[in-house]
């Protein structure tokens, strides 16, 4: 249902109180968002002291931000799966297949994305 509420401050707060509840609960609920994170905690200074300008340091954290990012929605679908269709159902594990399908890819994008940036240097070593 729409809300009806002004868009104004007071929703912006309430907006953001309910995606940092959403964060807590992936933490909370979610292991592979979990080990993500510890992984995003290594590697984002990693990606500000390796990448050599700008460009390089936002391509390397935003893949990083990007698998987050799809886990998250993994997890949503996930979560509204499993309420719906608590048996096995041939289109419920499709789906969940592709949102894991969307972590993978995104993960992916991460290796390309650091051996493109990290790799000509280390060879020309």
């Amino acid at each position: 249902m729409a809300s009806i509420e002004g868009r104004g401050p007071r929703q912006m707060v309430k907006a953001a109180q309910y995606s940092i509840q959403g964060l807590r609960a992936a933490f909370r609920f979610e292991a592979s968002f979990r080990l993500e994170v510890y992984l995003f905690i290594v590697l984002a200074p990693l990606a500000v002291l390796l990448g050599r300008s700008s460009v390089e340091r936002i391509l390397m954290l935003s893949s990083l931000v990007l698998v987050l990012v799809a886990e998250l929605l993994n997890g949503a679908i996930e979560a509204i799966v499993d309420k719906t269709t608590p048996e096995f159902n041939e289109l419920a594990g499709r789906s969940k297949d592709m949102g894991s399908a969307a972590v993978f890819l995104c993960m992916l994008n991460v290796i390309a994305t650091w051996a493109l940036i990290l790799l000509p240097r280390w060879m020309a070593l």
